[in-house]
């Protein structure tokens, strides 16, 4: 589907560092074609450093940003001790900035986001020290406050640095918020080298989902005719490979291998701030990733989300390579209602989990519909799902490799909690993927063994 025409934007400045940053360098710099009608693609004027070393560069590279002279610094115990009191002392002068410490292990939800909220109201631009979850709540907050933000990495552990969206638990619903992509993402491979190495499997894990969420991303569009872009794939085309072939030196601390898992990591959050949305990097895998995330019981420690995607996505692919070769399934009216839900997760959450889900519900007329259509494009559908595929073989390989969890026992999930994903982890948002074709087939009870 050809994408929108958009206004013209200056391009933004290039990417620094590293042999091999086509892609990067030439999305940054507004040279990188759209493989669907070939225009140059541009995204919001953003700064990418990525280095050997940034130590005794990190108040030139904030104040090359243009953040304003009263910055709020957003760090928790570990990434203040991995970075973030480095970055606090260098950017001391001529203001101290404002240091907010975050609890350790702080949580992704909107609670805290708030509480951030408020304490940085009277800041000039934020600077996030961190991963994941201070990520995330800073490009909320920044997107709330009107600031902009810069980050400076401390895992190779998730693919969110750049993207334009937050992902926050809101009223225990785990959701995909609108924020602002940074400034400013810097990325010193020294300190990312030597990141816990459930850190940097967790960023592996979070990087092999492409395959699953295209195929499913694909799904949607050709049967239900909702967008689809191929540009956030291209841009993984180059990188892809090499980060797979190289999995087993990631947890060496091999610099290399890292350096590559941080581009695959970045190229995937552009792709995200192409589309406006999650939908190239998040589909079903995730689905289930989020359920988790909100249904497991209290243990310590919890899995990390990137080994929750690795695991996750290793069961979407099997689920897609056994309905594919069974051919055409035919879809039922949906058997789930709202009192299913609010019985299953509790009366609020429930509801939440009913407004995202009903746009998917299938009554009798709808799932003839769908069905007589997946019949007609069955072979055209198949073809183009294996053209961009990852064989969950290989996938299983390059966890292996990597040492990353494979199966939901190496989570600590039981049958029973697997099996109750895969069948409500579909209900959490609006997006149509293999979950709901499975679903809607009859064949949601065996899943459990896909």
């Amino acid at each position: 589907m050809p994408r929108p025409a958009e206004p013209e934007r200056p391009p933004s400045p290039a990417v620094t560092g590293g042999a091999g940053a086509d892609p990067l360098a030439a999305l940054l710099a507004g040279r990188f074609r759209d493989p669907e009608d070939g225009r140059p693609l541009t995204v919001p004027p953003l700064r990418v450093v990525l280095a050997d070393s940034l130590a005794g560069s990190e108040a030139a590279l904030v104040e090359e940003l243009g953040l304003g002279p009263r910055l709020a610094v957003v760090l928790d115990p570990d990434t203040e001790r991995a970075l973030g009191g480095r970055v606090v002392a260098a950017l001391a002068r001529p203001r101290p900035p404002e240091v907010l410490r975050l609890p350790e292990r702080p949580r992704a939800d909107l609670a805290t986001g708030e509480r951030i909220l408020r304490e940085a109201r009277g800041c000039s631009g934020l600077v996030a020290v961190g991963a994941g979850t201070v990520n995330d709540l800073c490009k909320f907050v920044a997107a709330r406050l009107g600031r902009p933000y810069a980050v400076f990495a401390t895992a190779p552990s998730m693919n969110g640095y750049v993207s334009g969206n937050a992902a926050l638990t809101v009223d225990g619903h785990k959701r995909s918020l609108s924020a602002v992509p940074p400034a400013g993402a810097f990325f010193d491979l020294e300190v990312l080298a030597a990141a816990p190495v459930r850190l940097i499997r967790a960023g592996l894990g979070d990087s092999l989902c492409r395959s699953t969420a295209q195929r499913d991303w694909l799904l949607s569009h050709m049967l239900l005719g909702t967008p689809y872009r191929e540009a956030p794939f291209a841009l993984l085309a180059a990188d892809e490979p090499e980060l797979l072939a190289g999995a087993a030196a990631l947890v060496t601390g091999d610099r290399e291998a890292v350096r590559r898992l941080v581009r695959t990591l970045v190229l995937s959050g552009l792709g995200m701030t192409l589309c406006g949305g999650s939908q190239p990097a998040s589909q079903g895998e995730h689905l289930l990733g989020h359920y988790a995330e909100m249904m497991a019981p209290a243990r310590a420690p919890a899995p990390l989300h990137g080994e929750q995607i690795a695991v996750t996505t290793l069961t979407m692919a099997r689920l897609q390579e056994r309905m594919l070769a069974a051919g055409p399934p035919e879809l039922r009216p949906t058997t789930i209602r709202r009192a299913d839900l609010e019985a299953h997760f509790g009366v609020e959450l429930g509801r939440s989990c009913w407004e995202a889900f009903a746009p998917k519900f299938l009554d009798g007329r709808r799932a003839a519909e769908l069905t007589e259509r997946l019949r007609e494009i069955w072979p055209h559908l198949t073809a183009r799902l294996s053209a961009v595929a990852v064989p969950p073989a290989r996938l299983e390989a390059v966890l292996r490799a990597a040492g990353a969890p494979r199966r939901p026992a190496d989570l600590g999930w039981s049958d029973d909690f697997h099996r109750n994903a895969l069948r409500y982890a579909r209900t959490l948002r609006d997006r149509f993927t293999f979950l709901d074709l499975a679903a809607e087939s009859g064949v949601a009870e065996s899943l459990a063994a896909a």
